[in-house]
């Protein structure tokens, strides 16, 4: 019994690929679990982890941090290879509204946490580490805590990080709400719910033929699109601030594997059964899994305490969540007629949120890919203007 205690507590690389495992098949089997026909599905990987940190686990936390930022890299760039063959036109169909509403809901969220901060009488850039966290952005958490080391505001990013700690678990769970609640709210009947562009084919009459079993996957250009996004991600922006913005991480792979496949398909470098092959799948779906965990692993230790302490964090956090999506994804579907599956991954897309697309995509028909064209037409703009709203919260403090 002393060397299994020891296995759980020694915080060493075998501890951690432990708890990865652990966190990522606990949290598959509880996807499975539906309550009148609804399933957090991969989302329960996250909460997982944090439960087994909470009970006292303890993991690399350089090797968790590496893990996550590479399971969210996988899955960035798998999206970007599924979706981005027909990407452009589909932008040319709905993409600048879309994007218009993204630009309109990070607005929101924004004002919204500026007047919590007046109201509840919070320091605003303690505030910002809850918005980072309501909207799920780790980039955006990481440019705060860059920005406040800058200014020298003495424990500023401890801070940050224990309100994006707090708000991020709840949010993940209230955009999960947002996408539901819009069902009833819009009379949406998912028997009727197109599944494609084409509007005459919809979830009662139309299943995709997989092409997975058609062509196997080629690592090789897909990690010269992680490559080159790196690249891409790492270069700075100036805009007028004490410090540049990044696309980071996650938005320079999916601005590369976007580019990357439409062209690739477009010249002929690979098709489309590769872009959309099992093994890209695979890909998608492994780093989702690892990504979660690994934010539950990581942030799971000080949820308990930092909730007892600023409970009303959580209250702020699922505000800043929900009132922005829950509006403009009315007026997307109420004015704009926007399609109901489209609309859950622009959600997701328009918080920079894996997990809301893994749901999306869990609610939608087997073959249908809007979840994730409308989360990766919004994706670029989003991660950019979420970095460039968290510093501007600390640089308004």
């Amino acid at each position: 019994m002393n060397w299994f205690l020891n296995l759980l507590t020694n915080g060493g690389v075998g501890t951690t690929v432990l708890m990865l495992s652990v966190s990522v098949f606990a949290g598959l089997l509880l996807g499975k679990l539906k309550i009148k026909g609804i399933t957090l599905g991969i989302t329960w990987v996250l909460f997982v982890g944090i439960m087994l940190s909470a009970l006292g686990v303890t993991c690399n936390g350089e090797m968790l941090h590496i893990i996550k930022e590479f399971g969210l890299i996988l899955f960035v760039t798998a999206v970007g290879l599924q979706v981005g063959p027909g990407f452009f036109k589909s932008f040319a169909k709905g993409g600048l509204s879309m994007n218009i509403m993204a630009l309109v809901n990070v607005a929101l969220g924004v004002v919204i946490t500026v007047i919590i901060a007046k109201l509840a009488n919070q320091e605003l850039a303690d505030m910002a580490g809850v918005y980072t966290g309501a909207i799920t952005n780790t980039p955006g958490l990481s440019a705060a805590q860059q920005a406040v080391g800058d200014l020298g505001i003495e424990g500023a990013s401890d801070r940050l990080a224990a309100g994006y700690a707090v708000a991020y678990p709840l949010a993940v769970v209230g955009m999960i709400v947002c996408c539901i609640l819009l069902r009833p709210l819009c009379r949406i009947d998912l028997q009727k719910e197109p599944i494609s562009d084409d509007t005459t084919a919809t979830s009662a009459d139309k299943k995709a033929t997989p092409t997975s079993q058609r062509h196997k996957i080629n690592l090789v250009p897909i990690f010269v699109i992680i490559a080159l996004g790196i690249i891409l991600g790492s270069i700075p922006i100036p805009v007028g601030m004490k410090a540049p913005v990044k696309l980071g991480l996650a938005g320079g792979p999916l601005v590369v594997s976007l580019i990357g496949s439409w062209l690739g398909v477009k010249k002929g470098w690979f098709t489309t059964e590769f872009t959309d092959s099992h093994g890209v799948w695979m890909l998608r779906e492994v780093g989702i899994a690892l990504f979660l965990a690994g934010v539950g692993l990581g942030a799971g230790g000080k949820f308990v305490e930092t909730v007892q302490v600023h409970y009303m964090w959580v209250v702020y956090g699922v505000i800043i969540t929900m009132v922005p999506p829950l509006i403009v994804g009315l007026f997307g579907r109420l004015v704009l007629k926007m399609n109901y599956y489209t609309l859950m991954g622009f959600i997701g897309g328009s918080h920079t949120d894996p997990p809301t697309l893994a749901f999306a995509n869990n609610m939608a028909p087997e073959g249908c890919k809007l979840p994730n064209t409308g989360y990766a037409t919004v994706y670029p703009l989003t991660m950019f203007l979420r970095i460039f709203t968290a510093q501007l919260l600390v640089l308004m403090a």
